[in-house]
């Protein structure tokens, strides 16, 4: 079960104007499961994205980067679960053209204002001619209030479904935001995300998306990890359809700071969930790294804490081996830094200093806090003005097994 963390209710996910969605079992991997989802767009809808960094990127990918880049109105997104079409060459991107291909006829558009996305299962052909069957009733299904049942229908090894919405007045009008992610393992986003969508009503003018989404991605899906691994189909994508009312063409537009604080506010909502929800996950975890030279090497300090297996291990067994941190700390490759001058906490509880154990710590208070569900570590490095935070969760036996039977 996801740590602290349940799907808000279908009511409680509000439609965004200019933007339906709709699902239908295509049986892309598996029978009698939601597997096929269509977000339709309105003409001037603003959209823009990041990817993933592997270099064994999936197709579906390369033809994203590919049509966003071409600069035509983007009108749809077709995502598939089940197959990644990933580590499947020339057939693989023929399958991502046919994709789009398909879904610009079902809806009158041309194929470069589709945008596709895979995820599952990698080296696997994608079965094409099933994606393309389920078409007609994934089209039929289009509602602008059926973001719920797409939340459900993008999930892979996801025990809960991700999603978050809120809506606010600014100028006097509503703005309206929502979005959806999933994710539950090979999660280490180096752009990016897993699988991430987020749409507002609000109008941003395609320079502004394009900075926002990129800022919003490192302020949170950049911010996480649940095991170090990159996916090769990680994307993230901004859709603004400006039918609010309310638009913004530069970062000095009165609102721009309420929207844009709401938007990433949302990102972290749903980036925080893939953690809550990491394959086996009991405890959710905090790091805060702060006092150090520059924001890149707070967080380096901060994913070394957090892709360490026995630190993780030592989280769910609420064993506070807390010299696991100091090591990881040390390893995390900041060749100039001084350990005397390294603090550690757990919550409130300080654990290490002067190259350490803390004078006043007891294994009691160690033990206490680790034993909560939620949890977080804070270093101070001590030797300037920077901070970044980390979100992780612990290893558990299911994580080996979730992914030891992924395929079967």
């Amino acid at each position: 079960m996801p740590v602290n963390y349940a799907t808000p209710a279908a009511d409680q996910l509000y439609a965004v104007a200019g933007v339906r969605l709709g699902v239908a079992e295509a049986e892309i991997r598996k029978k009698n499961r939601r597997d096929l989802t269509l977000l339709a767009l309105d003409a001037g809808c603003a959209v823009a994205g990041v990817f993933t960094q592997n270099r064994f990127c999936a197709a579906p990918v390369q033809l994203c980067r590919q049509h966003l880049a071409s600069g035509k109105d983007i009108r749809a997104l077709i995502i598939n679960t089940g197959i990644a079409n990933a580590g499947t060459g020339e057939p693989g991107r023929l399958a991502a053209q046919a994709t789009c291909d398909a879904v610009a006829a079902r809806l009158g558009v041309v194929a470069e204002q589709v945008l596709p996305f895979s995820t599952g299962v990698i080296l696997e052909p994608l079965p094409v001619e099933r994606l393309v069957a389920g078409l007609p009733a994934v089209a039929a299904d289009l509602s602008a209030d059926n973001w719920h049942a797409a939340a459900h229908a993008i999930m892979t090894t996801d025990t809960v479904a991700k999603a978050a919405s809120r809506w606010f007045t600014v100028n006097g009008r509503t703005v309206t935001i929502t979005g959806m992610s999933k994710g539950a393992g090979m999660i280490k986003p180096n752009m990016a995300t897993m699988l991430g969508f987020l749409a507002t009503d609000a109008g941003i003018a395609q320079p502004l998306l394009d900075r926002l989404v990129k800022e919003a991605a490192d302020a949170s899906f950049n911010c996480i990890t649940v095991d170090g691994d990159t996916s090769t189909n990680d994307s993230f994508v901004m859709i603004a359809s400006g039918q609010s009312g309310v638009t913004f063409a530069s970062e000095s537009d009165v609102g721009w700071a309420e929207v844009k604080a709401a938007i990433v506010a949302v990102s972290v909502e749903l980036a925080q969930a893939i953690v809550r929800d990491g394959e086996g996950a009991t405890k959710f975890i905090t790091i805060a790294v702060e006092g150090g030279k520059s924001t890149e090497e707070c967080r380096q300090i901060g994913y070394a804490i957090g892709h360490s297996p026995l630190v993780k291990t030592a989280f769910f067994a609420s064993d506070p081996n807390l010299g696991r941190i100091l090591a990881a700390i040390g390893y995390a490759g900041i060749a100039d830094l001084d350990v005397d001058g390294v603090r550690v906490w757990l919550d409130d509880v300080l654990v290490a200093e002067n190259g350490g154990r803390a004078a006043a710590y007891r294994e009691e208070d160690g033990a206490r806090v680790m034993a909560q569900a939620e949890i977080t570590v804070r270093v101070d490095l001590g030797r300037g003005a920077a901070a970044a935070r980390v979100y992780t969760c612990d290893f558990s036996y299911d994580y080996v097994k979730i992914n030891a039977d992924y395929r079967s």
